[in-house]
């Protein structure tokens, strides 16, 4: 005979308030607010964050040059005191019954699913990037200009945004080449950059040269060498949105994950915040909405416990 009594408290052990799919800094920020607000809530990350090829995460107040990581670290340790439990694993599937299926074959539920699953940085396909990229190959000068602040800049054209990336970073240094590589730009954006002191260079970049495990600058594939200390370059952000897609998430007009101003997908019970919907925000950006989508979500739960506890009466 089964033992209904053990069968029901691992039944119990695999469902929650809320599953959070996703650990990085917007998932945890949820998790605080839902643990705080005493609810059962699971953590599922696979241990891959976007930013792990940086040393040093920036622009997050109170924590500003922390390795990403260790922030991470006392993230988790922070929620761990609310009894939050972390669990390190990869969800392949989202289930249209709010069930979570892992790798390792556990199958958890929630009353209400968060997926804060980040993105990926799709780089350019050229020889120095991937393998400087969050050292002297950068994005984001918000995160790394004061780091390389008047250090010889080279942007790396990739996209039409990348005039765009040049007016900002010239902020950091005005010692500063535009490479337009694979781009065409007009008669008005060259004018506007001369203007400005920045050094046109046209002609395909062959690849980024590495000594000594520094940049040292752009070859081009004539044989011209500039020499460089950073490179910019603008990635194509490619949203892990794979599980909203699965249960029939709705999407923007861009491609990108609909929700609403609280992170509500058109799917009942399922959430998003971070850049799987919005793929500029930063640190302190992705943990802010993650914390005001975990208010109104738990105020939700609020309003079903309530309702549940009426109709009993």
């Amino acid at each position: 005979m089964p033992d209904f009594e053990l069968l029901r408290m691992l039944g119990s052990m695999n469902e929650y308030d809320v599953v959070i799919i996703g650990g990085g800094v917007a998932g945890l920020s949820a998790a605080l607010v839902l643990g705080r607000a005493r609810r059962k809530v699971v953590v599922i990350d696979g241990g891959t964050p976007r930013n792990a090829p940086a040393a040093h995460a920036h622009g997050f107040l109170t924590r500003d040059g922390i390795p990403p990581k260790e922030l991470l670290e006392i993230g988790r340790d922070e929620v761990r005191g609310y009894g939050v439990e972390i669990v390190d694993d990869v969800v392949h599937r989202l289930r249209h019954d709010k069930a979570v299926e892992l790798a390792n074959g556990r199958v958890i539920s929630g009353r209400r699913i968060v997926v804060t699953t980040g993105l990926a940085d799709e780089l350019p396909d050229v020889p120095g990037v991937a393998e400087r990229f969050g050292t002297d190959v950068l994005h984001c000068p918000y995160c790394h200009g004061w780091e390389v602040r008047d250090q010889r800049f080279g942007v790396l054209a990739t996209s039409d945004k990348a005039i765009h990336q040049a007016l900002i970073v010239w902020q950091w240094s005005k010692d500063l080449t535009f490479f337009t590589h694979t781009q065409q730009i007009s008669a008005e954006d060259r004018e506007k950059l001369t203007a400005l002191g920045i050094r046109i260079v046209d002609g395909k970049v062959s690849e980024l040269a590495v000594e000594d495990d520094r940049l040292t600058g752009v070859r081009l594939v004539d044989g011209d060498f500039v020499e460089r200390d950073v490179v910019f370059v603008g990635p194509k952000f490619v949203p892990h949105d794979e599980l909203l897609a699965q249960i029939g998430c709705a999407r923007t007009e861009t491609g990108s994950i609909a929700v609403d101003a609280q992170g509500r997908t058109n799917v009942d019970g399922v959430w998003a915040a971070g850049n799987v919907v919005d793929p500029m925000a930063q640190l302190v950006v992705a943990a802010g909405d993650a914390y005001r989508m975990a208010t109104v979500l738990n105020f939700d739960l609020v309003l079903e416990d309530q309702g549940a506890t009426l109709a009993s009466a």
